[in-house]
């Protein structure tokens, strides 16, 4: 009987889970909330035009009468999280790609990916839209899996719930936990090595792919095993709406080492002899969105393990593919979009500024030579940083006989902000050899007599840009005017200007000299 009374309450129990499991998935396709329900969190290829909303990668327009909602939503995410809950998981989006890419060919033996996603408390929308987007608009014959980690998010919908939606889409998609909060590098380097592809796709949890993405990024993979990253479209955090990304950018950075889009170079454009769906090749990546074979991502190093949560990492592993042999390209055929906030809606364990400089300082040392103190006079909290051992990164770089930092600035990135030539060097600005007041890639600019002082493009052509320095004097003088650069009033003393050299206390400015190597 005892027995009898066991299997009643293990029964039992069995169809309260099954029960529950029913309940989650009718609950989960039932669109997250929206009236629609037969389009809403089902899978499936594009068929044609629809008329919901955010159909076609349009804009969401919310109501007056919802919009105080909507702004109390959009913190959970720092994105519109209401617009996002409207738009089916499976919507239509336009085709984005040039003319010339969409009648190309590829071989049908292309190796297969392993798509890896992480997320850390992501809303439901934009996650489960991701993973859609990569299967409706992939062949399958391409996809060997889909490996969702989870940086030790605390929303009870992103656990069993999450599971039990994604075990029955058509490609094999897994969910990996982290125990504990480990942060997008560490992260990424758990579901690596658990996924089984030839080839290795990273994809941020907030992304939309499009039509024909994979393709020419697994082609280029195979015929040469580059590391290639697609044309990142933008898509709105207000309104969803998806804007067609420029091949006509590449990725770059600053003096203190943020990343930067800039215009393609002329000698870019020349190597590829104009042709347009021809790969670029870049400086550096976004790092978020990249395709990379499995083993050449082991033999180059994969992520510097020792870095926190995110930072620096995209910086780090472009200069470690250029510099260690390697090739890091845009592949303009390839289109996704993605989610760009203006916020974080993410702590970071220590704060932000301090893991940041910590993942900087790292790379620095590793990767820049003497370089780095340019970097460290720019930023000078960064020094004050524990930055760990970098003992087996500094091997790494010995063992993969790595070229040093002054080749890549000559060779890879030569149109670099940072100035090779230069007389001084402070935390705001750069006195170079050519005469100009710099900073990144604009110069001080005065085009007429008593200002105003204007930040504007390098243009290397002088005039309006060109400085005299008098060390005896301590003046700034702009030669075309014959005026002294001038902080006019300790009231206003951050609103510089130029006037008649009177060589008042207002017009001396203490450069601080700097030696670093010339090696151009």
């Amino acid at each position: 009987m005892r027995r009898f009374a066991y299997c009643k309450v293990v029964l039992a129990t069995s169809l309260v889970w099954v029960m529950l499991d029913m309940f989650i998935l009718l609950y989960f396709s039932e669109c997250n909330k929206c009236d629609d329900k037969k389009e809403r969190g089902l899978p499936g290829r594009d068929g044609g035009p629809r008329d919901g909303p955010g159909e076609g990668g349009k804009p969401v327009v919310i109501p007056k009468e919802n919009q105080e909602k909507m702004k109390e939503m959009f913190k959970i995410n720092q994105f519109n999280l209401m617009a996002s809950e409207m738009i089916a998981l499976n919507r239509t989006l336009p085709d984005v790609r040039l003319e010339g890419c969409k009648n190309k060919l590829y071989p049908d033996n292309l190796p297969r990916t392993s798509v890896v996603i992480v997320f850390h408390n992501e809303a439901w929308s934009t996650l489960l839209r991701t993973v859609h987007s990569v299967i409706d608009r992939s062949p399958h014959t391409l996809l060997e899996e889909i490996v969702l980690v989870d940086d030790a998010s605390e929303r009870d919908f992103l656990k069993r719930p999450l599971e039990q939606y994604v075990r029955r889409l058509e490609i094999p998609v897994r969910v990996v936990r982290m125990e504990q909060r480990s942060g997008l590098i560490r992260a990424r380097l758990k579901g690596a090595s658990l996924s089984t592809g030839q080839v290795i796709t990273f994809l941020d949890a907030h992304c939309e792919c499009t039509i024909g993405w994979l393709e020419p990024l697994l082609a280029r993979i195979k015929q040469d095993k580059t590391v290639v990253c697609p044309i990142i479209d933008v898509i709105s955090d207000d309104t969803f709406e998806y804007m067609a990304g420029s091949d006509m950018t590449y990725g770059g950075f600053n003096w203190k080492l943020n990343f930067r889009w800039y215009p393609v170079p002329q000698r870019e454009m020349d190597r590829r002899k104009g042709d347009r769906t021809l790969p670029v090749r870049t400086p550096t990546m976004a790092g978020g969105l990249f395709s990379i074979d499995r083993d050449y991502f082991q033999e180059i190093g994969t992520y510097d393990a020792g870095m926190d949560i995110w930072g620096g990492e995209n910086l780090e592993i472009s200069f470690r593919i250029w510099q260690c042999g390697g090739t890091l390209e845009i592949v303009t055929c390839s289109h996704v979009g993605h989610v760009f906030r203006k916020a974080t809606p993410y702590t970071f364990p220590g704060g932000t500024g301090q893991i940041i400089n910590k993942n900087n300082r790292r790379l620095a040392e590793v990767w820049m030579d003497e370089f780095k103190n340019f970097f460290y006079i720019i930023s000078p909290g960064v020094t004050k940083v524990d930055y760990g051992d970098i003992t087996s990164r500094s091997a790494l770089r010995q063992k993969l006989q790595c070229k040093p930092f002054s080749w890549y600035l000559e060779n890879v990135y030569p149109d670099s902000q940072i100035p090779r030539h230069y007389y001084s060097l402070g935390e705001v600005f750069s006195y170079t050899a050519n005469k100009e007041i710099r900073t990144d890639d604009l110069c001080l600019d005065v085009s007429k007599l008593n200002g105003p002082v204007m930040m504007l493009k390098c243009h290397h052509l002088k005039g309006n840009q060109l400085w005299e320095y008098d060390p005896v004097k301590l003046t700034l003088i702009h030669v075309n005017s014959n005026q002294c650069l001038d902080k006019a009033s300790e009231e206003d003393s951050q609103v510089p200007s130029v006037r008649d050299c009177t060589h008042t206390r207002f017009q001396q400015w203490l450069l601080r000299n700097v030696t670093l190597p010339e090696v151009f």
